[in-house]
């Protein structure tokens, strides 16, 4: 870290802007910053600590003063920094929170909140980096490698504190060497390596089960237990030993051993059930040739008893053979008779026909009828001659009738043209009036559309509104519970001041007691024949004696400590009331309007959404009616537009009735005409009456006709059928039927023909084949073959041949068994060899990640130290610090004190490893460095102080301190220690490091050239850089 540039304005004591060149001063390398008291000395220390973090150290941090009295009230507070950090250079800029007075609503204050800004100059230009005080602080510590806290205890060393680090707890000292040193990798080693052994564990765990599987299922399949003193939960030894493999493989042989001699067994019985199925056989082929032999007798008696119903059949079937060529014609005969019967009945029906349609007929159709009409046998040609002169009649009376429907017709269409024209001029009329009646109701729709618009888009801009409000009322909201937890905050660290306070008059009274018996305390320590160290006599004559209540060393290191902790707590107490003060104000400023001095109250707010919400509630029910109003309008412009559309279609269509109309009445003036020249008369009465008289003609013709085409139809018939049945009795005469009765008599349908012969051939078959079984197997008994075949039973056969089937299905089994169990064990050998395979490298990682997990994390026997890696590290730090120290401690102290690294934990401390003691190299005493007293005090830490900062930038990955700053102190040393103090910082320029020292002492202004002077007036204070002798 280099201070370059350093702006004050209206901060502390300082109301105008003020610049300090610190360039300048790190040129010098040792400066003095001085002044009279109150002057602001301080406050420029305070200055950089506030614009790196947000803050400032001590009790000033929690006074929430931290803009000057004296400035402009119009004059915002603020601090900016030029700095390298990390290598990079940045500009912050922060301005703490403060009340300004209020530009509107009369006299009062306006609060302003907290503001920052970073920036970072890259390639020659200052580019910004962040606006936000969370981003910013988040950016320095991680670039400084500190907080507050910790660079008051490492980079400045602030008034009455500079012991911090020298005190501080293990824990304190740990966070701050983690940051410093990022030692943070560390750290993540020891979690790394604990994720680890849980990792390899569950993945041992699982190859474990997936080995214990396999083992388990090769017992199973083994039918056999696993050897004593073997857990399947922990199966690390066997396997270890090879003693898992060696069991499988011994299971694996003696199932391959059993597989064999099951399958010799299977073959053995598998012969013997072959031989049983031989005999088997044989046994059924005899009883088989018995049991034909007894069949075909049988038989043969049967057929023998069916011969003359076997006769009869034979005879039918040839007389209906011999009938089957004539029985169509006799079919046909029998249907052409039919057909002469059914033309006969269809001439009676169509004289009867007749003779009902003459009675409806007027003379002009009776008289051309001629007179046989009654009889069954007609003059043909006569009735011929009616037909046609009937047709012609009709034909001209059908040819009138079109046309005088068509007259009718066109009269009707000219009334009807009339009538629609009537009705078209009213439908005009009314729509001419309703398009007059139609523009107002337009515009007003339109209106009413545009007012349903805005009223949308005012909606949108109240929501918007209520949006903000709300989150205002949540600022409101949240500004009030900070406000509580600010006042108990307030209170806590009240309490812990008053505790800090009450503790530090307890150590003054400890202290002042233990100087009030330290006469007492000395005689305590003196021996016989010993000098007193106070007055050198060796004689002891009235030695002193120590009250009942008396302190000693322990009571006066313990008030320290209380001290101590009450000073950390008090301090952690002041950053929460920071903190909590920040938050308040930038709450403040988010419930506040814009433009507006200061934030409203909840019912102000209430009432102002109210308000919103109400005209919304209404520019919302306007707004509800767009859709409605957009309906409306369309509705009217369409309902215009079909209007226009209907008048003018209304137009054409008047005129096409018109034009129909006279087309009509021309048409009809034609036809009359037409109807004039064919007609008698064109009366309506006449013309009305055409289609009867047409339809009656037609009704004749057609009647007369039917007559005519049944007489032919009848002789016809007559003719065809007489020829018929003589061709039908010439063929049954020479089939051999005498007559047409027999052969009726002799016929069958073909499927009974077809079945007769199946039946007649059948017995053929059947005797024939009883014939040929009976000639085969002789008359007699059949007998045996050879001896063999004596007493063979089927039943007995066919029992043998069960037992050896089962005998040979029980031995299969057996045998497949057998293979499976064998396969089963042989995939699992397998199987176990590739878990092994997988197992073993997964135990030797977990044996090695587990016995460095131990080591790193201290509980390994053979981290003597029983110390954390982490912790060793700091540890290794501490001591590099400490050796650095004291290379500057012994050149300050003349040599009589040197600090001491220590891994014991110190009293009420649960971390240990990063203690430090004090040990007097006069008396060869190590003390706490409590006991110090106020210019060792200041001694020791300074000396740390140095040596953390040479140590720090000495290491490539730790935070480089190239600046410090120390406050105070000074004038508790003696003159010759303070020669030896400066001699010590005089030398730090050839180093290159910068330190700025604030004093009173008249010596230092003399021994350091180089001074930045602070002057104070009832104006406010300035500063001025001085460098000379």
């Amino acid at each position: 870290m280099r201070l370059h540039r350093l702006v004050l304005q209206a901060f502390g004591p300082f109301p105008d802007r003020t610049e300090v060149d610190l360039d300048t001063l790190s040129d010098a390398g040792l400066f003095l910053l001085s002044g009279p008291t109150g002057a602001g000395k301080s406050t420029v220390l305070d200055a950089v600590c506030f614009a790196l973090f947000g803050g400032v150290p001590g009790d000033r941090g929690t006074a929430n003063r931290l803009r000057c009295d004296s400035a402009d009230p119009d004059v915002a507070p603020e601090v900016e920094l030029e700095a390298t950090l990390g290598g990079r250079r940045f500009r912050i800029l922060r301005s703490p929170a403060w009340q300004r007075p209020k530009r509107r609503g009369g006299p009062g204050l306006t609060p302003v909140a907290t503001r920052v800004s970073m920036s970072e100059l890259r390639h020659g230009a200052w580019e910004p980096v962040s606006t936000r005080a969370d981003e910013v602080g988040d950016q320095v510590g991680a670039l400084l490698g500190m907080s507050l806290g910790q660079f008051t205890q490492v980079a400045m060393l602030p008034q009455g504190q500079f012991q911090r680090f020298l005190t501080a707890r293990s824990e304190e000292r740990h966070a701050l060497l983690t940051r410093l040193f990022r030692t943070g990798r560390f750290e993540d080693v020891e979690r790394w390596l604990a994720e680890r052994r849980r990792h390899l564990s569950r993945l041992d765990e699982a190859e474990h089960q997936v080995v214990a599987d396999v083992v388990s299922r090769a017992s199973e399949a083994a039918g056999r237990p696993l050897p004593d003193g073997w857990d399947v939960r922990d199966l690390g030894r066997p396997a270890d030993d090879g003693a898992l493999t060696r069991w499988l493989v011994e299971r694996r042989d003696v199932a391959d051993h059993e597989r064999v001699e099951a399958e010799r067994q299977a073959c053995e019985l598998a012969a013997a059930e072959q031989e049983a199925a031989e005999r088997l056989r044989r046994a059924r082929e005899q009883a088989e040739r018995r049991r034909r032999l007894v069949e075909a007798r049988a038989e043969r008696a049967a057929l023998d008893a069916r011969a003359d119903a076997h006769a009869d059949d034979v005879r039918r079937l040839d007389a209906a053979r011999r009938a089957a060529p004539v029985v169509p014609l006799d079919a046909q005969a029998q249907a052409l008779a039919a057909q002469e019967h059914d033309a006969e009945q269809r001439h009676v029906e169509a004289m009867t026909s007749l003779r009902s349609v003459l009675a409806q007929a007027d003379a002009e159709a009776v008289d051309v009828v001629p007179d046989d009409a009654d009889g069954l046998f007609v003059d043909l040609d006569a009735w011929d001659a009616a037909s046609a002169t009937l047709a012609a009649r009709s034909v001209t009376l059908e040819a009138l009738v079109p046309r005088a429907a068509r007259l009718a017709a066109l009269h009707r269409q000219v009334e009807s043209e009339q009538v629609a024209r009537a009705t078209l001029d009213r439908e005009q009329h009314d729509v001419a009036a309703r398009l007059e009646a139609l523009p107002p109701l337009v515009g007003d729709a339109e209106e009413r559309v545009g007012a349903a618009h805005r009223a949308s888009d005012r909606v949108v801009e109240l929501d918007d509104r209520l949006v903000a409000l709300r989150a205002r009322r949540e600022a409101l909201v949240e500004c009030d519970r900070i406000s509580v937890r600010l006042d108990a905050a307030r209170e806590t660290w009240t309490a812990a001041r008053e505790t800090l306070v009450s503790r530090r008059e307890t150590l003054l009274d400890v202290l002042q007691a233990r100087i009030d018996g330290m006469a007492a305390e000395l005689a305590g320590g003196l021996a016989v024949g010993c000098s007193c160290p106070v007055c050198g006599s060796a004689e002891h004559p009235g030695p002193a004696r120590p009250a009942t209540d008396a302190p000693d060393a322990r009571a006066e290191k313990d008030a320290q400590v209380a001290v101590d902790d009450a000073a950390s707590t008090e301090h952690a107490r002041a950053e929460q009331v920071r903190d909590l003060e920040a938050g308040l104000a930038a709450a403040r400023g988010r419930a506040t309007a814009p433009g507006a001095d200061e934030p409203p109250t909840l019912d102000d707010l209430d009432d102002e959404a109210a308000a919103v919400r109400a005209e919304r509630d209404t520019a919302r029910s306007r707004a509800d009616g767009l859709r409605e109003a957009e309906r409306r309008l369309a509705a009217l412009r369409a309902e215009t537009t079909e209007l226009e559309e209907r008048r003018r279609r209304g137009d054409v269509a008047h005129a096409h009735s018109t034009s129909a109309q006279e087309a009509a009445e021309g048409e009809a003036a034609g036809i009359v005409q037409e109807l004039a020249e064919a007609l008698v008369s064109v009366e309506p009465e006449v013309l009305d009456a055409l289609p009867s008289r047409a339809a009656t003609l037609r009704r004749t013709h057609g009647a007369v006709t039917a007559v005519a085409s049944a007489a032919r139809a009848a002789d016809a018939a007559r003719d065809r059928a007489a020829q018929a049945v003589a061709q039908a009795r010439r063929a049954a005469t020479e089939s051999g039927f005498a007559t047409l009765a027999d052969l009726r008599a002799a016929r069958m349908a073909e499927p009974a023909v077809r079945a007769l012969a199946d039946d007649v051939a059948a017995h053929r078959d059947r005797l024939a084949a009883a014939d040929a079984v009976l000639a085969s197997l002789g008359t007699d008994e059949p007998v045996a073959h050879g001896d063999e075949q004596v007493g063979l039973d089927p039943e007995h056969c066919a029992s043998a041949h069960r037992a050896a089937v089962d005998a040979r299905t029980r031995a299969q089994a057996s045998e497949q068994s057998a293979a499976g169990r064998h396969a089963r064990l042989v995939e699992l050998a397998d199987r176990l060899a590739e878990a092994l395979a997988r197992w073993a490298p997964l135990r030797d990682d977990l044996t090695v990640t587990r016995r460095l997990a131990a080591f790193c994390d201290g509980t390994s026997p053979d981290n003597r130290l029983r110390m954390r890696l982490s912790a060793y590290v700091l540890a290794y730090r501490l001591s590099q610090v400490v050796a650095a120290a004291n290379e500057r401690l012994g050149a300050m102290t003349d040599r009589r004190y040197t600090l001491e690294h220590t891994d014991e934990r110190a009293r009420r401390e649960r971390r240990g490893g990063l203690s430090l003691q004090v040990r007097d190299d006069w008396t060869g005493e190590a003390r706490e460095p409590a006991t110090l007293s106020g210019g060792e005090t200041f001694v020791v830490s300074l000396a740390l102080a140095l040596g953390l900062a040479d140590v720090i930038s000495a290491e490539a990955g730790g935070a480089a301190l190239d600046t410090l700053f120390v406050d105070e102190g000074f004038g508790s040393l003696d003159a010759e220690t303070l020669d030896d103090v400066l001699d010590v910082l005089d030398g730090l320029r050839d180093g290159g490091r910068v330190v700025g020292v604030v004093s009173h002492v008249p010596e230092m202004r003399d021994r350091i050239p180089t001074q930045l002077v602070v002057s104070k007036s009832r104006q406010g204070s300035t500063i001025e850089v001085r460098q000379g002798g």
